[in-house]
C-alpha cells in the first residue's frame, strides 16, 4: 500500500477546474517530484492533500485512511507537513521560536529536543542565528528555517512547494543536498519544483502536470531522458 495516494482527484477554484482527475502515489521512503509550468496544478495538488482545498471528487489517502474527514491541523497530526511556497516564516519571532512552533502538536520534551538538535545539525546556520528574528534572515536561511520548522512535527511525509524559488544557484544546490539527506534519514518527500532538472536529479520518480492533468509518470531517470520533458521543462533542444 502506498503511503500517500490520490485517486481521480478533481479540484476547483470557484468554477475553474484546477485538477482534472489526477491519480498519483508516493511510497514510503521515496522522493517523488511534480513538475510542470506555472498554473499546471502543482501547488493545488499540495493544497488538496492538506485539505486547504478539499477535492470535489476523488480520494486522498494516507496509509489507506481517507484524509477528507480531517481538517488541515489534524492532517499535520497524522504525519503530513508542508513547507509552503514563499516560506511563510513568522518574521517577528526568533529562529528558535519558529522551530518550537513546528512542534506545537507534540508533548514529548525529550523528543522535541532531539529533533531540534537534528535540525541544527542539518542547518548549522540556524543554530548560529537561533536568537535572531526570522524576518532578518536571508532568503536561503528562511527556506532552511521553513524546512526545519516542518521537520519539528516529525512528519511521515514532507510536502515541499518550490524550495529553490528565489535562491542563488549555490544555495539551490545546498538545499537539494539537504532534501536528499532528510530523505536518507527516513522522511518521505513529495517535491513540487519548477527547477525540473534539479528535481529529477534527486527524485526517485516523477509526474508531469499540464493544465490540471498528469501527462507523464515515470522514474526520474526516464523523465530526464524523455524528449518532450527535455524540450519543454529542461531547456534542451
Amino acid at each position: 500500500m502506498a503511503l500517500l495516494e490520490l485517486h481521480n482527484v478533481h479540484a476547483y477554484y470557484g468554477n475553474i477546474h484546477a485538477l482534472k482527475g489526477i491519480s498519483l502515489t508516493v511510497d514510503e521512503g521515496e522522493i517523488v517530484t511534480l513538475i510542470g509550468a506555472n498554473g499546471a496544478g502543482k501547488t493545488t495538488t499540495l493544497r488538496v492533500i492538506t485539505m486547504l482545498l478539499p477535492p470535489r471528487e476523488g480520494t486522498v489517502t494516507l496509509n489507506g485512511e481517507d484524509l477528507s474527514q480531517y481538517r488541515t491541523h489534524e492532517i499535520v497530526l497524522k504525519g503530513v507537513s508542508m513547507v509552503p511556497e514563499g516560506r511563510g516564516v513568522f518574521a517577528r519571532l526568533t529562529v528558535l521560536e519558529n522551530l518550537e512552533l513546528g512542534a506545537y502538536t507534540r508533548n514529548d520534551p525529550s523528543g522535541i529536543a532531539e529533533d531540534l538538535e537534528r535540525v541544527f545539525t542539518l542547518f548549522p546556520r540556524l543554530k548560529e542565528r537561533q536568537g535572531q528574528a526570522a524576518g532578518t534572515l536571508s532568503g536561503g536561511e528562511q527556506q532552511m528555517l521553513a524546512i526545519g520548522r516542518a521537520l519539528m512535527s516529525r512528519p511521515r511525509i514532507l510536502l515541499l512547494d518550490e524550495p529553490s524559488m528565489g535562491l542563488a544557484p549555490i544555495l539551490v544546490e545546498s538545499i537539494f543536498d539537504i532534501i536528499q539527506e532528510i530523505n536518507r534519514q527516513g522522511t518521505t518527500i513529495l517535491l513540487v519544483e519548477q527547477n525540473a532538472l534539479m528535481a529529477l536529479q534527486i527524485a526517485h520518480r516523477g509526474y508531469v502536470l499540464r493544465t490540471g492533468e498528469i501527462v507523464l509518470a515515470d522514474t526520474a531517470e526516464n523523465l530526464r531522458n524523455n524528449e518532450m520533458v527535455q524540450k519543454t521543462y529542461l531547456g534542451m533542444e
